[in-house]
């Protein structure tokens, strides 16, 4: 085995003990991640001409020009993380209107188990597109003076392939989910049987409205911070409009439901009366650092919440700056 990649093995480990741990541990919602966890979900005053300081930096990872492998079917593209993109827009695919879900009706992936289990699996190699969007506003009827979105994905994926740390976790004993059932429950349970297991159980499953889904989550990030730096900087900007910043999570779920028996308006019908048939069994979980803020041994995948705020501290200000035309500020070109 390479050397280099046992240290990595011993933190993806320990990685997920802490997030199984977490998982069965009750958790206080978060108002600012759609998730309802703080996992990112499963949470000069003047206004002048930029200098290049105050530009946005080309990415938030630090550069390195050795060559290493690259994963199978990925793209290269200047400043972005090396993935293969087409993964977030696969055929026969709908992206939905908030841009959080993809979702198929494909017959064979709700009916043959190797096929369902290799989507997933392919899937599970993209991280969700962690954003931050900041808005300032004047007035309840009133345009925004400002609204900034920024991508974070970059911070989940590092440059070498061989310290990536994310990783497929199914639901545990003892945990409550959806199960196959249209409420979340403890049972049933699978042992060791994994996502086969899972996987087989929603294709033989006879219901008439079903659906199984992957959920991409990233762990470990410490958005409170993030979100009290953030409104500390624009405070002492002197501006004295509402500002809002909200951390929502794009491509954080893959859904897969089983084609219409009659049409749509009968599986509709059939959804309102008698339920849909859910397996939220399995999750992609994307770490942004090995554990939480304050925890020992904390090491980041790609650069702590610290380092990413000296380099887009200025680029944000000046933002916030530009009134009464609102910027964007994107940190990547796949801010979707």
């Amino acid at each position: 085995m390479d050397p280099t990649a046992q240290p990595a093995l011993a933190e993806k480990a320990q990685i997920m003990r802490n997030y199984e741990a977490q998982q069965r541990s009750p958790s206080i919602a978060s108002p600012s991640s759609p998730s309802g966890s703080n996992n990112v979900p499963m949470s000069a005053e003047g206004l002048q001409r930029p200098t290049p300081a105050a530009m946005p930096p080309p990415y938030s990872g630090p550069s390195n020009n050795c060559p290493e492998p690259q994963p199978r079917g990925a793209q290269q593209y200047p400043g972005l993380p090396l993935l293969d993109y087409r993964l977030y827009s696969p055929p026969l695919f709908d992206l939905s209107e908030d841009t959080t879900t993809i979702k198929t009706s494909a017959p064979y992936l709700s009916a043959t188990v190797s096929a369902l289990v290799d989507l997933i699996r392919a899937q599970s190699t993209v991280p969700p597109k962690p954003q931050i969007h900041i808005m300032g506003k004047r007035g309840t009827g009133s345009s925004a003076d400002f609204h900034l979105k920024l991508n974070l994905m970059s911070l989940l994926v590092p440059e070498d392939p061989r310290q990536r740390m994310d990783y497929i976790r199914c639901v545990s004993d003892g945990e409550v989910a959806f199960r196959g059932g249209v409420k979340a429950s403890l049972e049933p349970g699978v042992g060791d049987g994994g996502l086969e297991e899972w996987a087989r159980r929603y294709v033989e499953d006879t219901a008439t409205v079903k659906s199984f889904t992957l959920e991409r989550v990233v762990a470990n990030m410490d958005i409170t911070w993030l979100d009290g730096q953030i409104r500390s900087m624009i405070a002492s900007t002197g501006y004295k409009g509402v500002v809002t910043v909200t951390f929502p999570v794009t491509h954080a779920r893959v859904v897969i439901q089983n084609p219409d028996r009659v049409n749509k308006f009968f599986t509709s019908v059939t959804t309102l009366f008698s339920g849909r048939k859910k397996y939220e069994v399995v999750k992609a979980v994307w770490p942004f650092a090995t554990n939480k803020v304050g925890e020992p041994d904390r090491r980041c995948v790609v650069q702590s919440e610290e380092t990413w705020w000296k380099e887009w501290r200025d680029p944000i200000k000046y933002g916030r700056l530009c009134v009464p035309k609102p910027l964007t500020l994107i940190d990547t070109d796949y801010v979707r």
